[in-house]
């Protein structure tokens, strides 16, 4: 009798927090839901197991070939000049949005462990945002580093100072975290009282905040001035870069000279197109494909995360001369 009673009165208590969530007159209650819970492949979890398979394929590749990267700037003395400082950056925040991801997409395919909890989506939340918007500012100093170097070479080591370059990785990183910490304290203030279900393998602000029975205007107001003044900015920046970079180009009177100059930002221009693109795709398929298939949203999700730490260190060690020798030597010596 005293379970049944127990039992009746914690379910008159979850029917009042119910309640207390849905009538106005109780709107001021904040209630956290213990888990919410990821998805994987929307219609393709019986076969999880082989879809893991190339997922896997794909974070090896991302997290080899981004730790090569750093391993030969780092080691390589001739390799310690400013385009390599940046170019370790990118890699950084690459391997960082990877490890950040692989513990809940790999739980899933593996484990079908869908649950994560509160705190550890704001948590999981915060690193791939952060990471994020620190790759889109690592990549407008690229683009900073490359009009350098074309439109002033002869005062490029004396512009671009290690010491400069160091308050430059400091400004990104705190740039990068500080704009998120009012945006998740403002998700923590909402109340979640419908589905708990996620529509990626892992959390996303837009997504988690869609499922919260509360007024949610400030917080996508706030979240997309956040996504303006930083990833936005920056790639208004980048573009007016490279309006500079065409001008410098053409004013070089040797064809010669142009090609070889222009040909040192290709490795750049892919890694933009493959960052602002697939992120732009996600943005507006959560603002405006509320009707589209489920199987649309994860394909862009996934893209977005994993496509740019796989190709980024591909594009590097091809078009990069001095990186790819360097590879190239560390291989073959440890085949010999």
């Amino acid at each position: 009798m005293n379970f049944l009673s127990r039992s009746r009165n914690s379910s008159l208590y979850e029917n009042n927090l119910l309640l207390s969530l849905i009538m106005p007159s109780f709107n001021q209650s904040i209630f956290h839901p213990a888990v919410f819970f990821l998805t994987g492949i929307p219609g393709f979890e019986t076969y999880h197991a082989w879809i893991s398979i190339p997922f896997c394929c794909l974070y090896a590749i991302a997290i080899s070939g981004n730790s090569m990267i750093l391993f030969v700037i780092i080691t390589e003395e001739n390799l310690h000049e400013p385009m390599y400082y940046f170019l370790s950056m990118l890699s950084f925040t690459d391997l960082g949005l990877c490890l950040s991801t692989l513990v809940t997409v790999l739980g899933i395919f593996w484990f079908n462990a869908q649950e994560i909890s509160f705190n550890a989506c704001i948590g999981q939340m915060f690193f791939i945002h952060g990471f994020t918007f620190m790759e889109s500012s690592v990549l407008l100093a690229m683009a900073f580093d490359r009009f350098t170097a074309i439109s002033n070479p002869l005062r490029y080591a004396t512009i671009l100072t290690n010491s400069r370059i160091i308050k430059m990785g400091f400004v990104i990183v705190i740039r990068g975290t500080t704009a998120l910490v009012p945006l998740l304290l403002l998700l923590k203030r909402l109340s979640f009282c419908r589905s708990h279900v996620l529509h990626h393998s892992y959390c996303f602000h837009p997504d988690v905040m869609k499922l919260s029975c509360t007024d949610t205007k400030i917080n996508s107001a706030f979240g997309l001035a956040i996504v303006i003044s930083t990833a936005g900015l920056d790639s208004v920046l980048i573009l007016l870069s490279y309006i500079l970079i065409i001008h410098s180009v053409l004013s070089i009177a040797s064809p010669e000279e142009r090609k070889k100059a222009f040909g040192t930002c290709i490795s750049h221009i892919s890694a933009v197109a493959i960052f602002y693109i697939p992120m732009i795709s996600l943005s507006l398929v959560h603002r405006f494909g509320k009707h589209a298939p489920p199987i649309v949203h994860t394909l862009i999700a996934n893209v977005y995360l994993l496509i740019p730490p796989v190709m980024n260190p591909i594009i590097y060690s091809v078009k990069t001369k001095q990186i790819r020798k360097v590879v190239l030597r560390i291989f073959l010596s440890k085949l010999i």
